[in-house]
């Protein structure tokens, strides 16, 4: 979930976490909403009046999967791998009632930190028909080993230590292991983030493309060609993706992205092997001249 780091107030809450330091940051622009940080690097928005509000650009991106993964309104079951401040779980819960949702936190203290400060039903509030909402502490992908074949319509990873992603979440393997857990209509995405010249970007759909037969990525022209660091996300189903959608809410949104797949997504890999477990390595950290 990396972004750029907040500075718009002074933390309201903060911890030692596994990772580094956790805080809550008020967004003064917005009563009642919060970034999530860790190390100073923003994991998470949340808005505890509005769950529909989706602030990061990725994340709007990710939202645009969930509205067209189903008719409107329909229940999903949604496995989160990255709970952070749950934002899209609680988006799931608005704007699908009655969703089962799992998500999955390996830092406790990011888990203890939302719990106390961002609940799901905050008090004084009306309790909101969300569905079940559950979250299991673990490694994503020693989580994923524990859970049944076919038990969810959609996958979302979006896990980051800091800034990177662990090695052993980049690779086919780790690919595969959400495949098993995805019904056969399931869909399953996943935030990349990675600069120039992408060769993490690309070996990371080329794992989704030697797993799924449907794929495609969504990001910023400039994050797309290579000149700057951004997220990159990638969707991956065994069933032809909502292209034709996804083009019309991602040029519509306020930071418009693109759509790759296809011949297009061929040429965008470039021939890149797939990250396999042995030669993974954990995604780019973020460079310096983002934070000045």
């Amino acid at each position: 979930m990396t972004s750029q780091p907040g500075d718009d107030g002074e933390p309201a809450a903060g911890r030692p976490g596994t990772a580094g330091r956790v805080e809550l940051l008020a967004d003064l622009d917005r009563p009642g909403a919060w970034m999530l940080l860790v190390d100073g690097i923003s994991q998470s928005h949340v808005d505890l009046d509005d769950p529909r509000h989706l602030d990061l650009e990725y994340m709007q991106r990710l939202g645009h999967l969930i509205d067209l993964a189903a008719p409107a309104g329909t229940p999903l079951r949604v496995l989160h791998l990255g709970a952070g401040g749950l934002t899209l779980a609680r988006y799931v819960a608005a704007t699908r009632p009655g969703s089962r949702q799992l998500a999955v936190e390996a830092d406790p203290e990011v888990a203890s930190l939302v719990r106390e400060r961002l609940p799901v039903d905050p008090p004084g509030r009306a309790r909101r028909r969300a569905g079940r909402i559950g979250v299991r502490m673990g490694d994503a992908r020693a989580v994923l080993d524990q859970l049944p074949a076919g038990g969810f319509d959609m996958v979302v990873a979006d896990v980051f230590a800091g800034d990177q992603t662990p090695a052993h979440l980049t690779s086919v393997e780790f690919t595969r292991a959400a495949a098993r857990v995805l019904a056969a209509t399931g869909v399953y995405a996943v935030n990349v983030g990675d600069g120039p010249p992408l060769a993490h970007a690309r070996g990371r759909v080329a794992a989704l493309r030697a797993v799924f037969p449907h794929v495609c990525v969504m990001a910023e022209p400039a994050v797309l060609h290579g000149r700057r660091f951004g997220n990159l996300v990638v969707a991956g189903a065994g069933r032809e993706l909502p292209l034709a959608g996804l083009v019309r809410r991602t040029a519509a949104d306020p930071f418009p992205a693109r759509v790759v797949a296809g011949d297009e997504l061929g040429r965008f890999t470039a021939g890149a092997a797939p990250i396999v477990d042995a030669s993974a390595e954990p995604s780019p950290p973020m460079p310096p001249e983002i934070f000045a």
